[in-house]
C-alpha cells in the first residue's frame, strides 16, 4: 500500500483506532483509581496513625519527586521498546505499587530498623506509604508517555487533541469511581482491602491490552483506508526510512535545545501542580472547612469529577473549532488554551463565597479542574504536532518530570501553609493563597509558551 495516495475520508475507512483509544481510556481511568485511594483514606489514615498536614505532604511529595524523575526516563523507555511492551511494564509496575500500601506498616517498620541503625528515625506509617507510592510512581509515570505515543501512532493531527481529550477523561472517571468504591470497601472490609481490591484491577486491563493492541503497520485488525487515513498528515520521509532498519536514538540534549520541548516543559512545571492539589487535597479541604468525613463527601466529589469529564472532552474538541477556520494544529490549540487559562480565575471566588454553602467551593473548583483537564488535552498533543514520533514519549518525559516538579513544590507548600495557618486557626487564608496560585498559574504559563514558540514550526532535523 502507498500512504502517499489520496484518502477518501467520506469512504468507510474503519474506526479500530477509537478501540485503541478506549483501551487508554480505561488504563487511565486504573491509573487514577490507583493513586486517588490514599487522599480519600487520608483523613482516616491521619486520625489513626497521628499525621500532620506537614506528614501527609510528605508523603505524597514522595510520589511526585519519584513521578518527576521516573518521568523522564518512562519516556526513554517507552520509545526505546514500543508502546506495548512499555504498557505492560508500567502497570505492572503501578499495580504492585497500589497492593503495597495495604502493607505499609509493616514495610515501614522492616526498613525503620535499618534506617534506625543510621540514626534516622521516621514514623513506620509515614516511611511504609512513602515507599509505596514511590513504587506506585514508578510505573504511573510510563501512562501518559505511553498514552500520548500511542495517540501519535493511531491518529492523524486532526483527531489527536479529541483522542487524547477522551482517554485523558479516564483520569475523572477514575476521579469519580474512587470515592464511590473507596469508602465503600474500606468500611466493609478495611482500609488495607481498598489498596488490594483497587490495585488488581491493572493486571485484568494488561490481558486485554496484549490481546488487542500492536503497533499500525503490525495491525491486523486495521483497514489499509484506516491506516492510510491515520498517516495521511506525515511529513513524507524517504522511503528509506519506513524499512525496519532501527531508528537512531535522540538524547536528551538533542531536545532540549529546542524552544518547543522548554515551552511544553514550562507548561507542565506550571499547571501540573493544580491538577495534583485537587486531586491530593480536595477531600482534605472539605473535612478541615466543612467537617465532612467518610461517605459524605462521596457525592461532592462525585459532582466535581463529572465535571472535569466535559472539560477534558470539551477541550479536546474546542482546537478543531480554530483548524477548520485555517489555524496550523500547534496555532489552533493555543488559541484554544488561551481561552481555556482564564477559566481557573473563578477559583478565586472558592473562599470568598465558601460561607454560602460547600457547593459553591465544590462547583468553582470543578470549573477549574475542567479547565485543567481541557488544558491537559491540548498540552499533550503540542509535543506530537511539532515532534516526530521517536522522539514523542521523551519529550512528554521530559515534561512530565517539570510537571512532577511543579506538584512536589505545590504540595510541600501547601502541606506549610496548611499547618502554618492551622495553628493560627486561620486555615481558610491557607486555602486562599493556594488557590490564587492554582487560579493564575494557566494564564502565566500560556504567556511563557507563546513567548517561546510563537507559531507552529515542525521539528524536521531529528
Amino acid at each position: 500500500m502507498n500512504l502517499n495516495e489520496p484518502v477518501n475520508v467520506g469512504a468507510a475507512i474503519g474506526k479500530y483506532r477509537w478501540t485503541i483509544c478506549a483501551l487508554l481510556f480505561f488504563a487511565t481511568t486504573i491509573n487514577y483509581l490507583d493513586r486517588q485511594v490514599l487522599s480519600l483514606l487520608a483523613p482516616q489514615l491521619s486520625r489513626e496513625f497521628g499525621w500532620s498536614n506537614t506528614d501527609y505532604a510528605n508523603i505524597t511529595a514522595a510520589f511526585q519527586f519519584v513521578y518527576a524523575l521516573s518521568m523522564l526516563f518512562a519516556g526513554r523507555v517507552v520509545d526505546r521498546i514500543g508502546t506495548r511492551a512499555a504498557y505492560v511494564v508500567a502497570i505492572c509496575v503501578w499495580s504492585l505499587g497500589a497492593l503495597m500500601h495495604a502493607f505499609s506498616v509493616p514495610m515501614g517498620e522492616g526498613v525503620g530498623v535499618l534506617l534506625g541503625a543510621a540514626g534516622i528515625v521516621v514514623a513506620p506509617s509515614i516511611l511504609g506509604f512513602m515507599l509505596s507510592r514511590a513504587v506506585l510512581a514508578i510505573g504511573e509515570a510510563g501512562n501518559f508517555p505511553a498514552a500520548i505515543k500511542a495517540t501519535a501512532e493511531y491518529f492523524p493531527k486532526s483527531e489527536r487533541s479529541l483522542a487524547t481529550g477522551i482517554f485523558n477523561s479516564g483520569a475523572n472517571v477514575g476521579a469519580i469511581l474512587a470515592p464511590i468504591t473507596v469508602p465503600l470497601i474500606a468500611s466493609i472490609w478495611g482500609w488495607q482491602s481498598a489498596f488490594i481490591m483497587i490495585g488488581m484491577v491493572g493486571f485484568i486491563w494488561m490481558s486485554v491490552w496484549l490481546t488487542l493492541y500492536d503497533t499500525p503497520e503490525r495491525q491486523p485488525r486495521l483497514s489499509a483506508q484506516e491506516l492510510a487515513y491515520i498517516r495521511r498528515d506525515q511529513v513524507a520521509a524517504p522511503a528509506a526510512a519506513t524499512s525496519a532498519a532501527p531508528v537512531a536514538k535522540v538524547s536528551w540534549l538533542q531536545l532540549l535545545k529546542y524552544r518547543q520541548t522548554w515551552a511544553f516543559a514550562f507548561g507542565k512545571f506550571m499547571t501540573d501542580g493544580v491538577w495534583w492539589f485537587f486531586l491530593f487535597w480536595l477531600p482534605t479541604y472539605l473535612s478541615a472547612q466543612y467537617g465532612m468525613k467518610g461517605d459524605a463527601i462521596v457525592v461532592p466529589l462525585a459532582v466535581l469529577y463529572s465535571m472535569t469529564m466535559i472539560g477534558s472532552i470539551g477541550g479536546g474538541w474546542f482546537p478543531s473549532y480554530f483548524m477548520a477556520r485555517g489555524y496550523a494544529p500547534y496555532d489552533g490549540r493555543m488559541r484554544a488554551m488561551l481561552v481555556i487559562a482564564f477559566f481557573p480565575l473563578v477559583v478565586l471566588l472558592a473562599q470568598p463565597l465558601g460561607n454560602v454553602s460547600y457547593w459553591v467551593p465544590v462547583l468553582l473548583i470543578g470549573v477549574g479542574a475542567s479547565a485543567h483537564q481541557a488544558w491537559s488535552a491540548n498540552i499533550f498533543t503540542t509535543v506530537s504536532d511539532m515532534f516526530p514520533q521517536k522522539s514523542v514519549a521523551s519529550v512528554i518525559g521530559i515534561g512530565g518530570m517539570a510537571g512532577g516538579i511543579g506538584g512536589v513544590l505545590l504540595t510541600k507548600l501547601g502541606g506549610w501553609v496548611f499547618d502554618y495557618y492551622k495553628a493560627r486557626n486561620d486555615i481558610g487564608t491557607g486555602y486562599m493563597i493556594l488557590f490564587t496560585i492554582c487560579a493564575l498559574a494557566y494564564l502565566v504559563a500560556w504567556c511563557v509558551m507563546k513567548t517561546l514558540v510563537p507559531r507552529h514550526k515542525e521539528i524536521t532535523d531529528l
